[in-house]
């Protein structure tokens, strides 16, 4: 499938083009949940996401039948200054494991029953070094943003994007300084596990990269300058499923900092996410704070790969199936008194 755009600016102009939740089905579904056999608000947060989801699905009451996750890889120049405990090579290698079923996210696929699709996006050209130039051309992160456009099943009922690419947490957390403020300190953590004076070289480059491109443009160009193709293709991604009114699971620091970019060029963007969790990276909670985003679970993880959104496609389904498939008070013959 080609993509809906060609250069940037018609990017911006999907973003602005992109439809709105559906009112009518929010409002039906609030009223179903109103009615059901329970005490109100007994099922907790279980009832706003099932809301949520219904009004993006457009229906009183939805089902999970087809979720889809995509893992994105790439591999960024920057990783050649020391930022990650892991050689760059380790992106292929992980990539083969997604391949032949070994991976985390392979796991979760198989148990919520997910289609896993794998896109590998060039990684045998590293993108540049952020901190001496932009990491990609615009023709290169229109390339990444295709990708991701292009691999979004338009008959998936919810998406979940993940990642891999030594080096990305670096550039999550430049994305999310040069976006939101702060010190590169606030931002850099351990990620794969470095140790302090990993974490040193990594909050310098951070640092140096926000220091050079900061400034320069919106959302869409810091993600140009700063960002990874594996970035790249999950904002495309959650951009298309916006343009089939697909809910999104966020996944963990990575996943949050490439919609972010998508948040900061047009506001109300990632109205059809949820963030799926709380990750053990340090920066995460405070990235999702800025997005206004209320994870669904806290469970310390920091793996990627999409594992995190992938677990919570499990909450999703319970919170659905209670909407859609329990009685109402009338229904089963139980008074509401």
């Amino acid at each position: 499938m080609t993509a809906a755009f060609s250069d940037m600016d018609a990017v911006r102009t999907l973003l602005a083009e992109q439809p709105s939740v559906h009112e009518t089905a929010v409002a039906a579904a609030a009223a179903r949940n109103g009615q059901l056999t329970k005490p109100p608000g007994a099922l907790g947060r279980l009832e706003d996401i099932a809301i949520w989801y219904a009004g993006w699905r457009g229906v009183e009451r939805p089902t999970v039948e087809r979720p889809q996750i995509i893992v994105f890889a790439g591999n960024h120049g920057v990783a050649a200054q020391g930022v990650s405990a892991f050689p760059a090579e380790v992106t292929a290698q992980m990539v083969a494991n997604f391949q032949h079923g070994g991976a985390a996210i392979n796991q979760l696929a198989k148990t919520f029953g997910a289609k896993l699709d794998v896109h590998a996006l060039s990684l045998e050209v590293p993108t540049a070094d952020f901190t001496q130039d932009a990491a990609m051309s615009e023709v290169e992160v229109i390339e990444a943003l295709s990708v991701g456009w292009s691999a979004v099943d338009a008959e998936a009922d919810v998406l979940v994007v993940g990642e891999m690419g030594i080096g990305n947490t670096t550039s999550a957390a430049a994305l999310a300084m040069a976006l939101l403020g702060g010190a590169a300190g606030d931002w850099a953590g351990r990620g794969t596990g470095v140790d302090d004076a990993g974490l040193e070289i990594k909050t310098r480059v951070v640092n140096e990269g926000v220091t050079l491109h900061a400034g320069h443009g919106d959302g869409l160009e810091m993600l140009r300058r700063l960002g990874g193709r594996e970035l790249a293709g999950m904002a495309g991604a959650i951009m298309r499923a916006r343009h089939l009114r697909i809910p999104v699971l966020l996944d963990g620091f990575i996943c949050t900092a490439a919609a972010l970019t998508l948040e900061k060029t047009r506001a109300g963007a990632l109205d059809h996410c949820t963030a799926s969790h709380l990750s053990a990276e340090s920066a995460h909670g405070r990235l999702l704070d800025a997005l206004g985003k209320t994870p669904l679970m806290a469970l310390d993880l920091r793996l990627g790969e999409g594992s995190g959104a992938a677990l919570s496609l499990g909450v999703l389904k319970g919170a659905v199936a209670c909407l859609s498939g329990m009685a109402t008070f009338a229904e089963a013959g139980v008074s509401d008194a």
